[in-house]
């Protein structure tokens, strides 16, 4: 898998699972909301093959860019727009924008007509004005069930007005059993016309504008589309990420490649040439489970790898402790997905574009919830954040008593929430005041002195979920203040040592880079079945939301 561009990196981690199973990955960055940005789009939908994890490439068809986009954001992000991808190219426009897309169906001949919905719009549809030579104007965009329709060949143009903001789907509102199955959706993403004053200099929760303040001294570059997901200044945030969810059978896919090969290819007379593209799509077993077009480990390689050139979008979420990370997330296939984030539950905002207010039309409402159902069809908009508050143990390591680490003496000032928060700069920025230089507990139960020695949770125990990258510490010097790597002589214990001992890294786990530890916590599908490839573990819908601590520059531009 390929590496990540960050100024020191999270390169090797470990999942304790259920048996002695051992993943290594080595971070990817690039997993920001990278999109094209409008008003006017220029889509075609287009046929390719998708690549999985298991070495198969499944026929699909989707949308892409029909030349180049006027624009692209996040600025940071070096995005590209293919002809054809799966989801289709995010579209980033901001709120009340009159907005243009102009579909080409380049499917081929035997799929017939295409077109796009765009759910929560009010949208008018027609004939695009300039068609190619083939088509004219009684044919090129028929009048469908829910649409308007671009003819084989032919162009439709969608209008509507970015009404409300937030996080929607679009998708195939032609044969959708099969053309959303086939890969035919994708997201807008609609930015505040105004962004609330309080979210511009950073995070409003405690001492404001520390958050901005950490960022600028670590001088990491800012990847926010904006600074608040709706005109609420409730909903600033730090960091987004968007996950688009849906499943492939790839027996409805086989099938559609042979209909459509075969009626390309067959001479006039022979039987069945000429009659129109019938796929069945029922009865329903999906072997393929995707967030963002992407399995399980393809999913956590880096957004616009050419490895997967028809499946630009990623998943490998990044943060730091304190900040608020926005999760747009969006249904696109035919089930409904448990999501489910370890590490914390996640306050939902919105539901469609629709904030969730309380009767008195300020305050936020919405539930903190344990599993993020994402149903087919709806997106919904949510904050996650992870301080270490809860664990009942210093995550930082600390060694008050350890002259030899420099990092050691790292006092915690709690402001009135119990946060380290008054000195930004600091590596333990956000620190859970309550566990400051509080040791890991000793399996099964008890508490050690800080060096100690300590074990690691009990790897058979699966609710755990994490991945551990040599210590469940966060920082530089993780090793170092989890006690180094000497194993405690007989009869002697940290206190007595000239080097403290430990368990806290055994030997069979490998610490690269060696100055650094930190987190990585698995967010999947709460559906076992669907955290597998092809029905082999593990795969599917199954990433991972690396913590890092605030001296490492989370870089998604490489």
């Amino acid at each position: 898998m390929r590496g990540t561009k960050m100024t020191k990196t999270i390169s090797i981690a470990r999942l304790l699972m259920a048996s002695a199973l051992a993943l290594f990955l080595t971070a990817a960055a690039q997993a920001a909301v990278p999109g094209i940005t409008g008003p006017t789009f220029n889509l075609t939908a287009q046929p390719a093959f998708l690549n999985q994890p298991d070495g198969n490439s499944v026929y699909t068809w989707g949308y892409g860019c029909n030349g180049a986009p006027s624009g692209t954001a996040p600025a940071k992000i070096a995005v590209t727009c293919p002809s054809m991808q799966v989801p289709g190219p995010t579209l980033i426009v901001t709120e009340g924008q009159t907005v243009t897309v102009n579909l080409l169906n380049g499917l081929p001949a035997a799929a017939g007509n295409t077109s796009i919905l765009f759910p929560g719009f009010n949208v008018t549809a027609a004939a695009t004005a300039t068609q190619p030579t083939t088509c004219t104007a009684a044919t090129a965009a028929p009048t469908g069930l829910l649409t308007t329709e671009a003819a084989n060949g032919c162009s439709v143009t969608y209008t509507f007005t970015a009404s409300s903001p937030g996080t929607h789907a679009y998708y195939s509102g032609t044969q959708g059993d099969l053309q959303v199955e086939m890969g035919m959706y994708g997201a807008i993403v609609v930015l505040p016309s105004s962004v609330p004053a309080a979210c511009t200099a950073g995070l409003p929760v405690t001492n404001p504008g520390n958050n901005a303040a950490a960022k600028a001294f670590w001088k990491e570059d800012d990847y926010r589309l904006a600074a608040a997901a709706y005109d609420n200044p409730k909903t600033c945030y730090d960091r987004e990420y968007l996950f688009q969810w849906a499943e492939m059978d790839p027996k409805i896919h086989n099938a559609a490649l042979a209909q459509v090969t075969f009626l390309s290819t067959c001479s006039a007379g022979t039987p069945g040439c000429g009659d129109p593209l019938v796929v069945p799509t029922e009865p329903y077993h999906p072997a393929y489970f995707l967030i963002n077009g992407r399995s399980m480990p393809d999913l956590m390689d880096a957004s616009f790898a050419p490895e997967y050139p028809n499946q630009p979008y990623n998943g490998n979420p990044h943060m730091h402790p304190g900040e608020m990370t926005l999760i747009r997330s969006i249904g696109q296939g035919r089930w409904q997905h448990p999501f489910h984030e370890h590490a914390n539950h996640v306050r939902i905002l919105a539901r469609d574009g629709n904030l969730i207010l309380a009767p008195n039309g300020s305050d936020l409402a919405g539930p903190l919830m344990f599993n993020t159902d994402t149903t087919p069809g709806e997106a919904f908009d949510g904050i996650f954040y992870f301080t270490g508050r809860g664990l009942n143990w210093d995550p930082y390591g600390h060694h008050p008593g350890d002259t030899s680490d420099p990092l050691a003496s790292l006092t915690c000032t709690p402001d009135a929430n119990g946060y380290n928060t008054s000195a930004p700069t600091a590596v333990n920025y956000f620190e859970w005041c309550q566990d400051h230089n509080k040791p890991l507990e000793v399996s099964p139960t008890g508490d050690v002195a800080p060096g100690g020695p300590a074990t690691l949770p009990n790897p058979n125990i699966f609710t755990n979920g994490a991945w551990y990258g040599g210590t469940p510490y966060l920082g530089p010097d993780a090793t170092l203040r989890g006690g180094g790597t000497q194993a405690c002589a007989s009869g002697s214990t940290a206190s007595n040592q000239a080097s403290p001992c430990t368990t806290l890294q055994p030997s069979n786990i490998q610490a690269n880079p060696a100055s650094e530890r930190g987190w990585a916590y698995m967010w999947h599908s709460h559906n076992e079945r669907e955290i597998t490839t092809n029905n082999v573990f593990p795969g599917g819908m199954l990433m991972m939301m690396l913590v890092d601590s605030r001296e490492f520059v989370i870089d998604e531009s490489k």
